[in-house]
């Protein structure tokens, strides 16, 4: 009996698919839409939440009241008060009569506020009012009226997540929150999306008095593996092009390829952790590849530091015993050659570690300790140096920090500051 009912509410509002998450989305909010409770639609954009406001209007005791549609995102913050709630004449600049709002003149109906998670702080305060006591007042009036509308809210976004960054009330969250649906991505609904594309398809046929495109077998499979980010918005659009742009009816995967955007493709998340490969075969990066990587680097960067020293040294003709009393610290520089970053090793199902693999592991990790110690090394060594630096060019100038800081290169703030870090005090 419950599909049946289902299948009645989809032949209704137009809703195409069979997929079990699309299914338990219109039962539940089949069950609500009796009720009073109010409730928060979250899908990604394009999957058709609107949808699901209307069956829930429409299969309410408010069915014969005024149904209001409204994106929060699209009224800008200044007005958004105005437009909801009202406002009186002279209120703000421009107001030149008073004006009644969409929750006084949808008294007795729905409200559906989409993209809500764009609705303003101090709306989301006027909203929460509305919602436990059925009051709200207009812009630039003191006088509280009252008015029953049943609220049901849709967002694109994780509501929680702008919770916690502050961007959202939580309290008017947990009260919007009080029977979610969630609409499920067109990706995630199976063969669905191939029978969206033949209504499409018709409906474009009709419209443009063409013959409807069908796709071959091979274009069937390509058009189920793409992910579909604008969910069923892009799929309509994809359909209306090929329907109007392609003379050939019979579309094959080549010719579908052309209308799916394969940029696409670079946005999906990189492989963390030992992830699985993907159908390409690429192998994930490990963190271990990675802390490797970083202090081959760190190494690196070192020795481009301990370069610029010594050629500072070099064109001093004051420093030149200095150079020469610890020119060992400065011998890696002359023959310095990167190493050869290569990744272990992926540890994949199915992968042999061999017995050369393990000793050339152990070598690696060997080398990469020594690096570590040498780095922590190096970074004292250089923080001598550069004391000595400030001592010598302090005791030059008499102990004027203006001529050292000049003569050093730097600014008096930053000698100040080395001063501090180093300890030292007026020569």
């Amino acid at each position: 009996m419950r599909d049946i009912e289902i299948q009645s509410v989809k032949q209704r509002f137009g809703i195409i698919g069979n997929s079990p998450l699309l299914n338990h989305a219109i039962q539940v909010a089949v069950q609500v839409a009796p009720t009073d409770m109010t409730v928060l639609i979250s899908g990604e954009s394009g999957s058709g939440k609107e949808s699901f406001s209307k069956i829930i209007h429409q299969l309410s005791p408010r069915k014969h009241g005024q149904f209001i549609a409204i994106n929060c995102g699209a009224i800008p913050e200044g007005t958004i008060d105005s437009e909801l709630f009202g406002h009186e004449k002279g209120s703000f600049t421009g107001a030149q009569e008073a004006r009644k709002g969409y929750f006084e003149v949808t008294n007795g109906g729905t409200i559906f506020l989409d993209e809500i998670g764009e609705m303003p702080l101090g709306t989301q305060a006027r909203l929460l009012r509305v919602l436990e006591n059925g009051e709200f007042i207009k812009v630039g009036s003191s006088k509280v009226l009252k008015t029953d509308v049943r609220v049901v809210a849709a967002t694109n976004v994780n509501l929680l997540q702008a919770v916690e960054r502050g961007q959202f009330r939580e309290d008017l969250y947990y009260r919007l929150n009080t029977v979610p649906i969630n609409v499920p991505p067109l990706r995630e609904r199976g063969d669905d999306i191939h029978l969206l594309f033949r209504k499409f398809a018709s409906d474009f046929a009709e419209r443009y008095h063409v013959k409807p495109v069908t796709l071959y077998p091979d274009a069937v499979r390509e058009l189920l593996r793409y992910r579909f980010p604008g969910n069923i918005r892009q799929l309509k659009n994809i359909v209306e092009q090929i329907s109007v742009l392609e003379y050939d009816r019979e579309v094959n995967a080549e010719t579908l390829r052309k209308y799916l955007p394969q940029e696409q493709i670079n946005q999906l998340p990189a492989l963390f952790n030992g992830a699985k490969a993907g159908a390409d075969g690429a192998a994930g990066i490990s963190e271990r590849d990675l802390l490797y990587k970083v202090l081959f680097d760190m190494r690196k960067d070192m020795n481009d530091l301990k370069q610029v020293v010594f050629d500072l040294l070099s064109h001093q003709q004051e420093d030149s015993e200095l150079l020469k009393a610890n020119s060992h610290l400065f011998d890696e520089v002359r023959n310095f050659e990167p190493p050869v970053y290569r990744q272990t090793p992926e540890r994949r199902e199915g992968y042999v570690l061999t017995v050369s693999d393990q000793h050339e592991e152990e070598d690696y990790e060997e080398k990469v300790e020594d690096i570590a110690h040498e780095t922590e090394e190096e970074s004292l060594s250089l923080e001598q140096k550069e004391k000595e630096m400030i001592l010598k060019a302090l005791k030059k100038h008499g102990n004027k920090r203006k001529y050292a800081a000049k003569d050093l290169g730097i600014s008096e703030r930053t000698l100040y500051r080395k001063l501090k870090q180093y300890d030292i005090e007026d020569l």
